[in-house]
């Protein structure tokens, strides 16, 4: 996720500080990592520098002065252009997942990383479990339930290599060891 763009597109339809920012990121990108509040001040900073976002103003809830910053023309632009930018997919095929069993072959034997890959497959099925019961929660937003359908997707993918893997665990033994 681009955090910069996400919070140029959350500023998009007015001024907010911090704390706004953090608030609308949980509320509007549900079940994505939460960000933050440092890394949305850090962010803001950044964005400040470069000219896509300016000071707004300030005011204080009880508490701190609260800078808002909005939009500059320039961050509008970079944020049309984050937006109309086709995601390249995958442009190289690496994950932990992968890394750990090749390193486990590498240091331990076939027999490690099946126990690996089932420990694995058997986080994922609890997590796929999770996801689908936010699906069928009665108050579950429409946002809950696109948020889970793209994990879903994704662990169902991970699952089905999960399990390739593990029927070709001892060929792939052999051909890390012998490289």
């Amino acid at each position: 996720m681009s955090t910069p763009h996400v919070l140029l597109g959350l500023l998009a339809d007015g001024p907010k500080h911090g704390y706004d920012l953090k608030r609308a990121h949980d509320l509007k990108l549900p079940r994505a990592k939460p960000v933050a509040f440092g890394q949305v001040y850090a962010t803001l900073g950044r964005l400040a520098r470069d000219g896509l976002v300016v000071p707004a103003g300030q005011d204080r809830d009880a508490g701190p002065d609260r800078t808002s910053y909005e939009l500059t023309e320039d961050g509008r632009k970079a944020l049309m252009e984050w937006i109309a930018a086709v995601e390249a997919p995958m442009p190289h095929l690496t994950s932990v997942l992968l890394a750990k069993v090749v390193v486990t072959l590498l240091v331990g034997d076939a027999d490690q990383a099946r126990e690996y890959l089932a420990a694995q497959r058997a986080a994922h099925t609890a997590r796929l479990r999770e996801l689908t019961g936010v699906k069928t929660d009665p108050d579950a937003t429409l946002g809950d339930v696109i948020a889970a359908d793209f994990g879903i997707a994704h662990l169902d993918a991970d699952l089905r290599w999960l399990r390739t893997t593990l029927d070709r665990v001892a060929d792939l033994h052999e051909e890390v060891i012998t490289r």
